[in-house]
């Protein structure tokens, strides 16, 4: 075995792309330097700089935790080429011009290491055509490392060889972007635009074309094709306004300059509504307009016939949202086709317009189809790719209906489908996926790297292992399931709707601990689709505690939540480690239920706090409680209120981490957390931790008595909670939940430095938790949440 380790990255060209993924680096405590043009004013490095502060204004965020922007290294092609010496890999993000990389890639190639890695993040450029004029060796290190937009949250990468890039390459850099910056690998052929662009762009121009032979308003097309289609909400036309309409015009000319004898050649016409938008400047969001415009609160439309901005929002029409609700894709297909209702004759046309084109094209742009798939899920946000699509609707059936457009000149081009479409019935198996260019299904990829993902981003129709079924049942109701895979791990998985927590999963957990501790070396909490997006846990179920509350008050609460506080404190002091395994969201009961477990190891994307404030609540499973421990830990002999007061202002204010990174800054994770920046492995890590924990001997934490601030420490919050009421950043109501949250954390009317238990603490949380479900302003607000979703303020 060769470790291939990413000591330090070298990114070339501090715009939008470049500075992003240098941060992404950064947030992956990998080193990063990033280069750019020498400034003609100011500091030499101000082009860098400028960008690394504006790192910090994005949303979304960039960097995890912003504060990191400090660690990027700056630098300019004039004084600081020789830092490339000490660079592993190195990725230029200028801008798609040939002549301009080709005179950096000039520039640069004299310095760079002679193991070290090159890539270029080109979005659609020849790959081969950018290796020339370099020398056999350079040319065996340099590839394709194509990030989309926004890097930290956009999961594809798409890797593009040369003929001269050496294949152990490709898998050193799969290997770092899949574990290190947590991506989705798909390899793609050296073709203009690679795949997802080439489809997606595709896609977004059939769709524009087929719009105006429909007759449809762009509102309609994007409530069409956003989530009613399982893609981005955006849709068509808004997500183009994001991306940016000169951004999408550049894409379209490389296709233009480099297709002229693809069949599909005169779609690539740039649409002359998106010609004139762009030679007005209005480029979409960065200029203020483009498909649409905000004026005031108002969102208008561009009408395509007066090219003037119109009231917007229409919606698709009720038959046809009908037809998109069917579960049964045959049917669901089926129905679009024969409909007479425009709008379902549009959603057949693109659908057939782009099953036609990735079928003519899959031999040229990709290796197999579920790379295609890939592509389109991972870049373009769809929820199943388009091949997916087409063999869950029925292969055969679709194959028929797309030829028989074709030959009455309904479909873009006259260009027949391939044989081999006619020939096969479906492109996923069990085996692997379908392969034009070999005529054979091709397995998935066997690196070590994947080894890490116990459960694999699934094919439909490859049949994979489902988390949700795979292992051995010890134990399953309808909000738990207890399992495991032949190993020494007990896994635990939540079943009820956003995790949330009922007495069932409280008695679940109690069940699960007390069977880690006779027959496994350590439990984990994981859900099944956290790589879907799931959250962790949403917190405890309030509607269930509603009838016992309706019936006999809050005191008839008050053995629930007796419950949840002696199900998170076993725990806590279980004989054997309970790891949580966190991604999503994991709020109120379900950001206490991860700070008392053993560890933690938590996904990037995980938004972490205590939010009962907004239910006019306060914490009530042990999350003040271990606010006060934590910060007795911390201080270690000095004064406990330093570190007391970001936990009670977290509280206090509803805080909730934007990532992992900043969940530890904020105390949700100790230092020593495990943050994983890719989905598919964090049951393999946890697992991993629990197994190392059990391994070096684990025994659960003593219980000790707490040194608490008490009145020192109420009179102190209370004085913040003063000046932020006063200033309006906070209501009545939310004083007073400050205030209790103060008295909690600080331990009571009782001196500083009183020792007191952890159940002393437990108790006050629970004596205010009920407390203020009798609380009129509380009420309002928890039946606000449960009939709207959202926080009510009062």
């Amino acid at each position: 075995m060769t470790n291939f380790i990413v000591k330090k990255v070298a990114v070339l060209g501090a715009g939008v792309m470049g500075a992003q993924i240098a941060a992404h680096c950064i947030n992956a405590k990998v080193p990063v330097v990033l280069f750019d043009l020498p400034a003609k004013e100011g500091p030499k490095n101000g082009i860098v700089l400028r960008a690394i502060e504006n790192l910090k204004k994005l949303n979304p965020a960039p960097l995890g935790n912003k504060d990191d922007a400090a660690l990027i290294e700056v630098a300019n092609y004039e004084d600081d080429l020789a830092k490339l010496a000490g660079c592993d890999l190195i990725i230029e993000a200028i801008a798609e011009r040939m002549d301009w990389k080709h005179d950096l890639y000039k520039k640069v190639a004299p310095h760079i290491a002679p193991q070290a890695i090159f890539a270029s993040n080109t979005s659609g450029l020849s790959i081969n055509t950018l290796a020339d004029g370099f020398d056999a060796a350079l040319k065996a290190r340099f590839c394709g490392v194509h990030f989309f937009n926004p890097p930290r949250y956009m999961h594809l990468v798409e890797l593009i060889p040369t003929t001269a890039t050496a294949p152990a390459i490709l898998d050193q850099l799969e290997g770092f972007l899949t574990t290190t910056l947590g991506k989705g690998v798909v390899r793609a052929k050296d073709t203009p635009n690679f795949i997802a662009n080439r489809v997606g762009i595709f896609g977004m121009l059939a769709i524009i074309h087929e719009a105006e032979k429909f007759g449809l308003s762009v509102d309609v097309v994007d409530d069409l094709t956003g989530a009613k289609l399982g893609r981005a909400k955006s849709g068509t036309f808004r997500t183009a306004d994001v991306v940016g309409l000169d951004t999408m015009g550049h894409v379209i000319k490389t296709m233009q300059d480099n297709l002229a004898d693809d069949p599909f050649f005169p779609v690539y016409k740039t649409p002359e509504v998106l010609a004139q938008l762009v030679a007005k400047g209005a480029l979409g969001q960065k200029s203020g307009a483009g498909f649409y415009k905000k004026v005031g609160k108002d969102i208008l439309r561009l009408d395509f016939a007066s090219g003037e901005y119109v009231a917007g929002g229409a919606k698709a029409a009720d038959i046809v949202g009908r037809i998109l609700k069917e579960k049964d894709p045959v049917k669901k297909m089926k129905a679009m086709r024969e409909s007479t209702n425009p709008q379902a004759q549009f959603l057949w046309a693109i659908f057939r317009d782009a099953f036609h084109y990735i079928a003519v094209h899959l031999k040229d742009i990709a290796d197999n189809a579920r790379d295609v798939d890939f592509a389109m899920r991972w870049g373009f946000g769809w929820n199943v790719g388009p091949f997916e699509t087409w063999q869950a609707a029925g292969w055969k059936q679709i194959a028929e209906w797309v030829a028989q457009d074709i030959a009455e000149g309904k479909a873009l081009c006259n260009a027949p489908l391939p044989a081999w479409v006619m020939e096969v019935d479906g492109v996923h198996k069990p085996e692997g996926s379908y392969s034009a260019a070999s005529n054979s299904y091709v397995p998935r990829s066997d690196l070590a790297v994947y080894a890490r993902q116990v459960f694999r981003a699934p094919v439909l129709g490859a049949g994979a292992i489902d988390g949700r079924t795979a292992g051995v049942t010890v134990h399953e109701d309808e909000s738990v399931r207890l399992w495991h895979m032949n190993d020494e791990v007990l896994v635990v998985s939540l079943k009820t709707k956003m995790h949330t927590l009922n007495s069932a999963v409280v008695a679940g957990l109690e069940r699960a601990v007390a069977e880690a501790e006779q027959n496994y070396k350590g439990m984990v909490i994981w859900n099944a689709d956290a790589a879907e997006g799931g959250p962790f846990s949403a917190g405890a179920d309030l509607q269930e505690a509603m009838p016992a509350f309706m019936m006999g008050g809050a005191k008839a609460v008050d053995p629930h939540i007796r419950k949840l506080q002696d199900c998170f404190m076993r725990l806590k002091y279980a004989n054997v480690p309970v790891v949580a395994a966190v991604a999503g969201i994991a709020l109120g009961g379900g950001c206490e239920m991860l700070l008392q477990c053993s560890k933690r190891v938590a996904a990037l994307e995980s938004y972490i706090g205590l939010v009962e404030v907004g239910v006019g609540l306060v914490p009530g499973g042990g999350g003040l409680k271990e606010a006060v421990c934590r910060a007795a830990a911390e201080a270690k002999g000095n004064d406990i209120l330093q570190f007391l007061k970001v936990g009670m202002l977290n509280a206090a204010t509803a805080a909730v981490s934007k990532s992992a990174l900043e969940a530890k800054a904020m105390g949700y994770l100790k230092e020593d957390d495990t943050i994983v920046f890719n989905i598919h492995e964090l049951l393999h890590v946890a697992k991993t931790e629990a197994r190392a924990m059990y391994d070096k001997g684990y025994r659960p934490p003593l219980q000790k008595l707490i040194p608490v601030v008490g009145r020192y420490g109420i009179g102190t919050f209370t004085a913040q909670l003063v000046n932020m009421r006063d200033g309006g950043f906070i209501s009545a109501h939310d004083f007073k939940l400050g205030t209790m949250i103060a008295e909690i954390v600080s331990g009571g009317d009782v001196d500083q430095g009183s020792l007191v238990s952890e159940q002393y603490l437990l108790d006050m949380e629970r004596k205010a938790f009920l407390e203020l479900l009798n609380h009129p302003k509380t009420q309002e607000r928890i039946m606000g949440m449960l009939q709207t979703g959202k926080p009510v303020r009062n």
